[in-house]
C-alpha cells in the first residue's frame, strides 16, 4: 500500500510555525470581535489583510490557486471556501472564518465559526459539537497513534450528537506549503493509516453539517455548501505532534 512521505519539522521550525500561529490566532480574535450584524464579509477580509501585513506576514490564501480573498468567509449552509464580498451579516447567522498566514516562510492555518447575535439552541449545539470534535481529534495526535485515530475521534464526537461529518473535505499536513501530506479525513478507524511521528505538523479541521454529509459547489467554483442547505460549522487548528503530546500552534481558544 502506498504511504505518502510526510515532512517532519525540528523544534526550531515548529517554533517558527508557532510564531505564525500566534499571529493568526490574534487575527481570528480580532475578526470574531468585528463579525456582527450589518458588517460585510468583504470588510472582514480587508481588516484581516491589513492586520496580517502590519505584522510582517502575508495572507496565505490570497492568490492561492486563484482565490481572491485573504480569508474564507462562509455563512450558514456554506461549509468552506466562501469568497468575501457584499454579503451583509444578519442576526442569527453563523459565519465560518478561515485564515492562513505566511510568516518568515512558514504557514499557519486555522478557522472558527462564530454566531452573529443570538442563535437557535440547535445551532448552539452544532457549534459546541464541532468544536468538541476538533479537540477530541487533536487529543489523538500523539506519537505512535495512527492517522485513523484522529478521524475516528472526530467522527465519534460528531455522530453521537446526530450530526454529519463532511467526508469529501479533509484536513492536511502543513509547513512551508499550505497543503502538504498527509490528507486528514474527519472519519476513520482507529489504528489505520500512517503512524504519527514527532515533528509532524497537521491542520486538523472538522467540517460538520446538521442534515447531510454531502456537498455541492457554488456557481463561483469555490464555495462549498451542504447539499441539503442545512447549517454547517467548521473549526480548525494547526497542530504539532510532539513527545509531550499535541501542541496547538494557532491558539485562538485562549483569551
Amino acid at each position: 500500500m502506498y504511504r505518502p512521505a510526510v515532512a517532519r519539522k525540528d523544534s526550531q521550525q515548529i517554533e517558527k510555525m508557532a510564531a505564525a500561529g500566534d499571529l493568526l490566532a490574534r487575527c481570528l480574535k480580532m475578526l470574531r470581535a468585528k463579525a456582527r450584524a450589518g458588517v460585510t464579509t468583504l470588510a472582514l477580509d480587508a481588516a484581516a489583510e491589513k492586520f496580517i501585513r502590519s505584522q510582517g506576514a502575508v495572507p496565505a490564501f490570497k492568490g492561492y490557486r486563484g482565490f481572491p480573498g485573504s480569508i474564507c468567509a462562509s455563512p450558514n449552509s456554506m461549509v468552506v471556501h466562501g469568497i468575501p464580498g457584499a454579503y451583509v451579516l444578519q442576526r442569527g447567522d453563523l459565519l465560518s472564518i478561515d485564515v492562513g498566514v505566511i510568516l518568515d516562510g512558514w504557514v499557519a492555518d486555522a478557522a472558527i465559526t462564530v454566531p452573529i447575535g443570538p442563535i437557535a439552541e440547535q445551532t448552539e449545539r452544532l457549534l459546541a459539537t464541532t468544536r468538541q470534535s476538533l479537540f477530541e481529534g487533536i487529543e489523538a495526535a500523539r506519537p505512535g497513534n495512527h492517522l485513523g485515530d484522529i478521524g475516528a475521534a472526530v467522527q465519534a464526537a460528531v455522530e453521537r450528537e446526530g450530526y454529519y461529518v463532511i467526508r469529501s473535505l479533509v484536513g492536511h499536513g502543513i509547513g512551508q506549503e499550505m497543503h502538504e501530506e498527509p490528507q486528514i479525513p474527519n472519519y476513520g478507524k482507529p489504528g489505520r493509516g500512517i503512524k504519527l511521528q514527532t515533528g509532524m505538523t497537521l491542520a486538523i479541521e472538522p467540517m460538520v453539517a446538521v442534515g447531510t454529509a454531502e456537498v455541492r459547489i457554488g456557481d463561483d467554483g469555490w464555495a462549498v455548501y451542504s447539499a441539503d442547505g442545512s447549517t454547517a460549522a467548521h473549526f480548525e487548528f494547526t497542530v504539532a505532534v510532539t513527545d509531550q503530546g499535541p501542541r496547538i500552534l494557532t491558539p485562538w481558544h485562549l483569551d
